[in-house]
């Protein structure tokens, strides 16, 4: 046994299905080699990866009919990266990268499990800083994120890992569920050259639950 508890769910996306699996819930915890407290992750932080998050599911949906042919994608704080298998699943050319150790097995069990080709999974810390390109990343035309700032220190991590990660004309998209740190975020990405266009998205799930956020895209 890995220590942890999975379920098997079905989330439809624009029509489609895709079957996720995920953990039970969010009181799972299973760190036997540190790893996750060595990349400085505690236990009520370590299962947030392993949800259906709303704001994830608002991101894929908007993938379903997002621009995405020609662009090289990247999908930051990715989770259990629902938003790349639709783009993954409409033949897109994107990157996940997480910091969660289990990131990356949740992932191929994914794919798997949905019929798809394997993806390019790369850790991605955004406390570290990555000027010199280290990470192998490299730079992308769209990255996408969802409810990616729910501590008080990742405005400004955050903004400079895009910043070091976007094209010279890269769209940034964050779907953020009003979290008090998004004015902070916005800031930090001002100060860095990118300007704002923000909308609320809709106030519905595609299965008729509440959503309260919005949509934020950069551009240089």
């Amino acid at each position: 046994m890995p220590g942890y508890e999975v379920r098997q769910q079905t989330v439809n996306i624009g029509g489609l299905d895709y079957d996720v699996r995920s953990l039970l819930d969010n009181q799972q915890y299973a760190d036997p080699l540190g790893s996750a407290e060595d990349a400085g992750m505690g236990a009520s932080g370590w299962p947030l990866f392993g949800q259906v998050w709303p704001s994830a599911r608002v991101l894929a949906l908007a993938m379903h009919s997002h621009a995405i042919e020609g662009k090289r994608i990247l999908e930051i704080g990715a989770g259990l990266a629902l938003a790349s298998l639709v783009i993954h699943r409409r033949a897109g050319d994107v990157t996940v990268t997480d910091w969660h150790p289990l990131t990356e097995t949740f992932l191929q069990e994914n794919l798997l499990a949905n019929g798809l080709g394997p993806l390019p999974y790369q850790p991605g810390n955004w406390a570290l800083d990555d000027a010199s390109g280290a990470s192998g990343l490299g730079r992308f035309d769209l990255i996408i994120g969802s409810d990616v700032l729910y501590e008080r220190q990742q405005p400004a991590q955050l903004a400079r890992f895009i910043d070091q990660h976007a094209t010279l004309h890269a769209e940034i998209i964050i779907v953020d569920p009003d979290r008090s740190n998004r004015s902070a975020f916005c800031r930090e990405m001002a100060a860095l050259g990118y300007r704002l266009t923000m909308r609320t998205a809709d106030k519905t799930l595609e299965g008729g639950e509440t959503y309260k956020g919005r949509f934020l895209t950069f551009r240089r």
